[in-house]
């Protein structure tokens, strides 16, 4: 049965998690009109399951003043009904940036549109930064998929690319580079062997978290040389 915004939004009450509401009022948007009801990313994605994809509603919470209805709103959006139009609009307003690795990445819906691929490749060129941001989150999504036009030639290139240039970037487009770095080199051997040298020249890559000591920087050697990927590459 079809979901009402009222009704998400009494899910959402009902979920409300006080800790994270307290976490949200120390780390959230600045001069932002945003409020959250705390709950986490696991969370709403189980929610997400639970209400099902709906274009319509997507849209309406989206514009909701909730950070936790807007990911929902991300969450259950039909990739084959979301538009270009639509994503150029959504990524004006990801509050500074805040909301671009749910919108770009997490197994995001945009990740699944016909278009995704285009639009990485564009955003990744983009003077925005947070466009560059969110086209690497794509990246990483498509990076396990089979994709037309993104061949190792293409994936090789973008190797080389964040290997010269992450750190001349902003410092949230360097999390996104290394995460799509990532994401590469769990491909196959070839593209593993380039994004371990890119990881090895990069060096640490150090991301300001704030007071949230619960983060880290993306090790990426340490996930590109981990006995999980290594015997992936010996079984092919």
């Amino acid at each position: 049965m079809t979901m009402t915004k009222t009704q998400v939004l009494d899910l959402l009450k009902e979920h409300r998690n006080e800790r994270g509401i307290e976490h949200w009022k120390k780390r959230g948007v600045k001069d932002s009109k945003l409020k959250s009801f705390g709950i986490g990313l696991t969370q709403l994605r189980k929610l997400a399951k639970q209400i099902g994809r709906d274009h319509k509603l997507a849209l309406q919470l989206w514009a909701s003043d909730y950070y936790d209805a807007k990911v929902l709103g991300l969450l259950i959006d039909e990739p084959k009904k979301v538009t270009r139009e639509q994503a150029e609009r959504q990524v004006e307003h990801l509050q500074g940036g805040y909301l671009a690795h749910v919108f770009s990445s997490c197994d995001a819906t945009l990740a699944k549109t016909p278009f995704a691929f285009e639009l990485a490749t564009e955003w990744m060129n983009s003077k925005d930064p947070v466009r560059r941001r969110c086209g690497y989150g794509l990246l990483y999504e498509l990076s396990k998929k089979k994709v037309k036009g993104m061949d190792d030639d293409y994936l090789l290139e973008r190797i080389t690319f964040i290997r010269d240039q992450i750190h001349e970037e902003e410092m949230w487009v360097c999390e996104a580079m290394n995460t799509a770095l990532m994401g590469i080199g769990k491909r196959n051997q070839v593209l593993n062997e380039a994004a371990i040298a890119a990881a090895k020249a990069i060096g640490p890559v150090d991301i300001d978290y704030g007071e949230d000591n619960s983060c880290e920087p993306l090790d990426v050697l340490k996930h590109l040389t981990s006995p999980h990927v290594k015997k992936k590459f010996k079984s092919t």
